[in-house]
C-alpha cells in the first residue's frame, strides 16, 4: 500500500513557508515566483494555518484586492494534516471529503512537507503504470495449455 512518505520522498524536500503576520501581497508573490498554490503557516517553529489561492481568491473578490491585510486573517488556521504513514487511500479520502488541495505532513510537531492534489494525482498514476506494466509481464510468461499436468 502507497504511504505518504514514499509520495514525499518522490516529490523533493523543497518546502515553502510563512508567517501568519506576512502581508497576504507578499504571499501572492510568493506563489506567483514559485509557482506554488499553498504557503505552509508557521509560527515560533509550530504549524499555524494553511494559505492556498482559495483563501487569497475569496478575500480579494470579498475585498477587491489584498489591501493591508495579513495573511493570519484568511488563512486556513485548522488544516487537515496526516503523518508519513498514512495510506495514500486515506490522504485521497480526506482531500475529497475536505475539499483540500494541500495537506500538511506532520511527524508529531515537526513538518515533513505537503501532499497535493496534484502529487496524488501523480502517485496513483505511477502505481497503476507499475502494476499495468507487472500484468503484462506476468501474461507474456503465462503457462501454455500445452503443458503436461501435474500428476500427483
Amino acid at each position: 500500500m502507497l504511504k505518504v512518505s514514499e509520495i514525499l520522498r518522490v516529490k523533493g524536500d523543497t518546502l515553502y513557508t510563512a508567517s501568519p503576520d506576512m502581508p497576504v501581497s507578499q504571499a501572492v508573490q510568493t506563489m506567483s515566483e514559485q509557482d506554488i498554490g499553498s504557503l505552509v503557516i508557521m509560527e515560533f517553529g509550530t504549524l499555524t494555518g494553511m494559505l492556498t489561492f482559495r483563501e487569497i481568491i475569496r478575500h480579494m473578490h470579498a475585498h477587491g484586492g489584498a489591501g493591508e491585510t495579513t495573511i493570519r486573517s484568511i488563512m486556513d488556521d485548522a488544516p487537515v494534516s496526516v503523518t508519513p504513514n498514512t495510506s495514500a487511500d486515506e490522504v485521497q479520502r480526506l482531500m475529497l471529503e475536505k475539499h483540500a488541495r494541500y495537506i500538511p505532513v506532520m511527524d508529531g510537531p515537526t513538518l515533513m512537507g505537503v501532499i497535493s492534489f496534484y502529487d496524488m494525482a501523480q502517485a496513483i498514476v505511477a502505481a497503476q503504470q507499475f502494476e499495468n506494466n507487472m500484468l503484462k509481464a506476468y501474461i507474456r510468461d503465462w503457462p501454455t495449455e500445452s503443458a503436461e499436468p501435474v500428476k500427483s
